[in-house]
């Protein structure tokens, strides 16, 4: 859900068209594209010049356009926007992509990076931190909250302290898709559809995601992954895996596993 801020910037102001950034926006929700489209017109050097709903649609405007930069959803109807950016980055290494989410900043911030991405941002930030967002990238650094970025200091100094962040993080993205999509309630045979993988693979991913998370029945992974697919969003500039979710799921996978 877009924030009011955003809400505001839907009455465009006529600019000049000198050094205009084109932008290619995939996001499945058509508030989204017109929110940003109103808001960077508003800024009069960046233009939502392309538009997609689907991951196949983005890597069509990639091979017959030129975008400046694109800004990618995390999840789309058909595939993961992490897959998106990996498959975009590959074909296209020079153009800088932004992932703008409500997904988990702590649990997809890093993978999107290391898939390609030159920043992540959730969509409960404000206009002025989104357009902020974008010159950084445009200036060649890699953008992050700070709450994300005090986030991957901590980490590195503690090299890693345990926890259940801690074993969410060392999913592959495969693995974490997976278990988004068992919070979901799909079936293993859903799942494998929606994945196009065979079902003995996704059976794989869910054992590999049960020793991970160190979980022992096929009901406590539903339960884990059904309440963190339940869990709300993070209030902005507190850290979205918040403690109020870790000791809940800590006290289901120690009474599920017992």
């Amino acid at each position: 859900m877009l924030s009011s801020g955003w809400l505001n910037m839907l009455k465009p102001e006529a600019h000049g068209v000198e050094n205009i950034t084109k932008l290619l926006v995939v996001d499945f929700h058509p508030i989204v594209l017109e929110g940003l489209r109103a808001l960077f017109h508003r800024e009069g050097n960046l233009r939502v010049e392309w538009t997609a709903t689907r991951a196949r649609e983005a890597i069509e405007i990639c091979a017959l356009h030129s975008p400046d930069m694109c800004i990618v959803d995390i999840f789309l109807p058909d595939g993961s926007g992490i897959e998106l950016v990996r498959a975009m980055h590959e074909r296209r290494s020079a153009m800088p992509i932004l992932v703008m989410s409500m997904r988990d900043e702590a649990l997809y911030a890093e993978r999107a990076i290391r898939a390609g991405a030159r920043g992540y941002i959730t969509k409960q930030a404000t206009a002025k931190q989104i357009v902020h967002a974008i010159h950084c990238i445009q200036n060649g650094e890699i953008y992050l909250s700070e709450a994300m970025q005090s986030s991957f200091i901590n980490r590195l100094a503690c090299g890693g302290d345990g926890s259940l962040a801690s074993s969410f993080s060392s999913l592959s993205d495969r693995e974490l898709e997976v278990f988004q999509l068992i919070g979901m309630g799909l079936t293993k045979a859903q799942i494998a559809e929606k994945l196009c993988r065979s079902a003995n693979t996704v059976e794989a991913h869910r054992a590999s995601v049960k020793r991970k998370l160190n979980v022992t029945s096929s009901a406590a992974l539903a339960r884990l992954a059904f309440l963190y697919s339940q869990k709300d969003a993070p209030a902005q500039g507190q850290l979205p895996f918040d403690h109020a979710f870790e000791n809940s799921a800590i006290r289901m996978r120690r009474d599920l596993s017992s």
